[in-house]
């Protein structure tokens, strides 16, 4: 092969790598100017009746269902049922007296979050218009429903929260955290503010019941990855899934190490799955001059922070031998990622312990590439992660409501 197709091929990698560490401060200092230009149109975004389905759904663990059932039931807006799908779960200790709580037992496995949201769907004691998923960890804000309100009034058809930290109780902890708020900010505030969408997270979101069943209700979805599926069909039709950064929902981050190594590698395991997607929004959004497409396409094609932080690092030092002048470019984008980074958390009210965490990214990435190395078998070993749940930290989230329900 001639050097320069050789040298042509290794600058165009380079260049698909390291658009990746810069993307975050184009688009922070894009925001400023951005406006994010939503039409209603007759098709599909219809204002429609606050009236919500909750889907919690929980697979073999149930020990954190009270507290979030309990957290739901104390919402500010209350025109919405609570359906649990207790998927493979001992359900004798369960006792939601309360007429707004449905406990659902599948009669056979569904080990799927689709198959378990389909579920409770198909059996609705009325035909909410929204649905909303949260997860059976999570602890939800009182001001959730009323916030998702906002947006749904305003013609959106999907809708994403915030998840925040719901315990900062070890570095990992503290790690997973920080990787959610530098997500939520570049994924969630700023890309949905210049004109595309906010990717899904996977709990604390909201949907018109009508466009979740029509995207994902003919798909057969195993494993990790439904909302990477939900929001490339979404944005596909040429719609925004709105950020909500009101509209809190409390998750709990990974404690240790096995627990985190079995999490990532589903994570990972579907990246690898459906990161193609992208190519068909991209291709979408020029056909459509949409930028709603093309961001969003670009966004899908990112690989997880630790594997494009590594092959970063591999390209600068392997331009030491190859071209030493691109070494520092590779420095400077770097550097643009680094601070990207810490924008993030400083825009974010970033509690002092994840600051104080930070040292532990290397071993927090070691964690990862082990992730990367079993992706393979991932959905086959779990489908869900284990919980390891502490009441103390319910309650401690819980005591940081006032009664107003506003966080203190």
């Amino acid at each position: 092969m001639d050097n320069r197709v050789i040298l042509f091929l290794w600058q165009a990698l380079q260049l698909l790598i390291g658009y990746n560490l810069v993307f975050p401060l184009l688009l922070y200092f894009l925001y400023p100017a951005a406006r994010n230009k939503f039409k209603l149109n007759k098709v599909w975004n219809r204002v429609t009746e606050p009236d919500y389905g909750i889907i919690v759904t929980a697979y073999k663990q149930t020990h954190a269902l009270p507290t979030v059932i309990n957290s739901l039931l104390n919402q500010n807006y209350q025109n919405f049922i609570i359906y649990v799908v207790a998927d493979q779960c001992d359900v004798s200790a369960l006792n939601f007296n309360h007429p707004k709580v449905v406990v659902l037992r599948p009669e056979t496995e569904l080990r799927s979050n689709t198959k378990s949201h389909f579920y409770a769907i198909s059996r609705f004691v009325r035909p909410h218009p929204r649905l909303t998923i949260i997860d059976s960890d999570n602890l939800v804000h009182p001001d959730y429903l009323t916030q998702m309100n906002i947006f749904f009034s305003k013609g959106y058809q999907a809708v994403q929260g915030l998840r925040a930290a719901k315990n900062l109780n070890t570095t990992y902890a503290c790690l997973d955290a920080a990787r959610d708020i530098y997500y939520h900010f570049y994924d969630g505030k700023l890309l949905f503010k210049a004109g595309s969408s906010a990717t899904l997270s996977g709990s604390g979101m909201a949907f018109t019941t009508e466009l979740y069943r029509f995207c994902l209700e003919n798909l057969d979805i195993s494993g990790a990855g439904f909302d990477k599926v939900l929001q490339a069909e979404i944005v596909k039709y040429r719609l925004q899934i709105a950020f909500a950064k009101k509209a809190i929902v409390y998750d709990e981050k990974t404690t240790q190490p096995d627990q985190l190594v079995k999490q990532r590698s589903r994570w990972i395991n579907s990246w690898f799955k459906y990161s193609g997607l992208g190519f068909g929004l991209i291709k979408l959004g020029l056909k459509n001059f949409s930028v709603n497409q093309v961001l969003f396409g670009l966004v899908l094609l990112r690989p997880p922070l630790f594997i494009f932080l590594i092959l970063s690092g591999f390209c600068a030092v392997a331009n030491l031998w190859i071209i030493p002048a691109y070494t520092l470019y590779w420095l400077a984008a770097l550097g643009a990622f680094i601070l990207s980074f810490f924008i993030a958390l400083l825009h974010s009210e970033t509690n002092y312990r994840i600051y104080r965490a930070l040292f532990g990214i290397p071993k927090f990435m070691f964690y990862q590439v082990l992730s990367l190395l079993k992706m393979r078998k991932a959905n086959d070993r779990s489908v869900a992660t284990d919980h390891y749940y502490r009441s103390d930290i319910d309650n401690m989230v819980q005591s940081n409501y006032d009664k107003a329900g506003n966080l203190k």
